[in-house]
């Protein structure tokens, strides 16, 4: 609902421009004529009018929003019936809300439409319409406390009205949900799959039920996420209805699906689910809207705009290019979303759109750093910053990967002292297993680098051990913590250990197709077989290496690997006795 469509009765507006003089003498005019005409006819004709007025200045370019406010107050100068009272108040904290500072003011004229609208019968729009804005505003101003009543009573008078009824559950659900209460966000998002089933809008229930998927994917309930995405497809392939709508919700899921692949490092087992959003994405894209208003009113909703979806699919394709090395791939990718959210965001304030710049920036970010543009990727960490500095939740909610960034940036211009600090401060604040996880990984390279860090380094490595309760499910990650435990083993000159650890990375990184890390592997044990004067199985190791590389746009993977000889050969061998 577009809380700026008033009426559909505002052509009693005249094309030409007011003037501030005008407008008065139009005033004082129309106040003259309301006093003097019927009881009948005059609220009708005054309230047309100074609602139009309103519009007019509320949409002019640029919008005079005092001159907007101005007409929306003098209504109150009639003395108005309940109706137009409550519904010139919600009007009035609309505006202020939106387009003024002066929230105390909002506040106000908005609690207000709320009380009145309680005590006017049948005018639940203005009612749950001001409950809605209000607890917004009450969020904005860190008073949860007030919002969470207020929704909660909402929600509990408006179960005979299911549009309104599943919008504030899902705004009650997203507020637990920012406030991390990711429990009582899925036991709402249940509540109001169970009511959309019983009003018969199996649309929406599959909304409610792939957003607990969501949440639930967050809390890694994976016994739970399962069965409810089986559920979830069944949903979404036996509906019929709006084809956008449709595809949209195939998306969605499709999404959830990728996701979950990609957090668990399935690089190779998420292509069939990949290309499928790949498809669905090209098919909305050539829908067009007809605009037509589904016959159940708890239908009114959908998930994001096309071009939201559009940028969404670029960003998990940038995700997976990442983890299967495609560089270049991601690269272009990432470009892409770029772009279009640059456009997007000329128009649309949407604060997701500023979530999905952060993601693709911290993606190509490292994609910088692997491929050595080591001053781009500290231009792009500042521009990481300046659009988390716009939002306290944004940054908030990316202050570890900034730091984790900035210690990725200190490992590649050799700041070991540097690169701990960020690491140890990303740990502090995050509380994400698998970034928890990453940050670690990494630190215990670091350590491995220095040499002489041996009590800090063994404790990390119990805490990330492949081998027994390993702290995520990430397949990716635990490739990675064999590796590390290799390249420790290969530095002490525990070859035998070494290569067992190097072949456990090799086995995983081959299943996923983990390409970056299937060639680091290959050289280090052509390394250690090297040392140990196996020249036949060393080249048997560099060889399949630069075969993958070719795979690799961009000898990216060529680079990587002679980079990796260099290191080993530039390594600490004085801390650990190696020839």
């Amino acid at each position: 609902m577009d809380l700026g469509l008033w009426t559909l009765r505002l052509g009693v507006v005249s094309d030409r421009t007011w003037q501030p003089g005008s407008l008065a003498i139009a005033l004082k005019n129309l106040l003259l004529s309301g006093k003097m005409a019927s009881n009948v006819e005059a609220p009708e004709r005054w309230y047309l009018a100074l609602l139009g007025f309103a519009e007019h200045f509320r949409t002019s370019s640029p919008p005079k929003i005092r001159l907007c406010v101005h007409c929306l107050q003098a209504v109150f100068q009639f003395k108005p019936p309940q109706r137009i009272e409550a519904r010139t108040h919600l009007q009035l904290g609309s505006v202020l809300y939106h387009h003024t500072k002066n929230s105390e003011l909002a506040r106000s004229h908005l609690e207000k439409a709320w009380f009145i609208s309680q005590q006017v019968p049948q005018f639940e729009d203005v009612k749950f319409e001001a409950a809605s804005i209000l607890s917004e505003l009450f969020c904005q101003q860190n008073l949860v406390d007030s919002a969470k009543p207020l929704l909660r009573k909402a929600i509990q008078i408006s179960q005979q009205t299911p549009y309104w009824h599943c919008r504030l559950l899902f705004q009650l659900a997203q507020l637990h949900t920012l406030e991390k209460d990711l429990v009582s966000a899925c036991d709402l998002l249940g509540v109001g799959a169970e009511y959309a089933r019983v009003v018969g809008s199996e649309y929406t229930r599959a909304l409610f039920l792939l957003s607990k998927g969501m949440l639930l994917l967050m809390e890694r309930k994976l016994g739970e996420v399962h069965p409810l995405l089986t559920l979830c497809g069944t949903i979404v392939e036996n509906w019929q209805g709006n084809p956008i709508q449709k595809e949209s919700l195939r998306v969605f899921f499709l999404v959830l699906q990728v996701t979950h692949y990609l957090d668990a490092g399935q690089v190779k087992s998420v292509k069939p689910c990949l290309k499928q959003l790949q498809q669905c994405i090209q098919t909305i894209s050539t829908l067009h809207d007809d605009e037509i208003l589904p016959s159940n009113p708890a239908d009114l909703f959908h998930w994001l705009p096309k071009e939201h979806m559009c940028v969404l699919v670029y960003l998990v394709t940038v995700m997976h290019s990442m983890q299967a090395g495609y560089l270049e791939k991601a690269q272009k990718y990432t470009d892409k979303a770029l772009m279009q959210l640059e456009k997007l965001k000329m128009l649309d304030c949407s604060p997701i759109l500023s979530t999905f710049q952060v993601i693709l920036l911290e993606h190509i970010i490292m994609c910088r750093l692997v491929t050595g543009h080591k001053a781009t990727a500290l231009q792009e960490i500042s521009q990481v910053c300046q659009l988390c500095q716009q939002s306290p939740r944004l940054f908030t909610n990316h202050a570890a990967q900034l730091h984790t960034l900035l210690g990725l940036y200190c490992i590649s211009v050799n700041c070991m002292d540097n690169a701990e600090a960020q690491f140890t401060t990303a740990l502090r604040l995050t509380t994400h297993q698998e970034l928890w996880t990453y940050i670690v990984t990494n630190l215990a390279s670091v350590y491995i680098r220095e040499g002489n860090r041996h009590q800090e380094l063994y404790s990390l490595l119990e805490r990330i051990n492949p081998d027994h309760n390993f702290p995520v499910s990430s397949h990716c990650l635990r490739a990675a913590a064999f590796y590390i435990r290799g390249l420790l083993s290969f530095f002490q000159g525990r070859y035998n250990e070494a290569k067992r650890f190097l072949r456990e990375t090799l086995k995983m990184s081959n299943a996923e197709d983990l390409n970056r890390l299937t060639a680091c592997s290959l050289v280090l044990l052509g390394h250690i077989f090297y040392v140990l004067g196996n020249h036949r199985e060393s080249n048997n190791m560099v060889v399949p290496a630069m075969q993958l590389a070719s795979k690799i746009p961009g000898h990216v993977c060529s680079a990587l690997v002679f980079s990796t000889v260099e290191r080993l050969e530039q390594g600490p061998w004085e801390h650990y006795g190696c020839p």
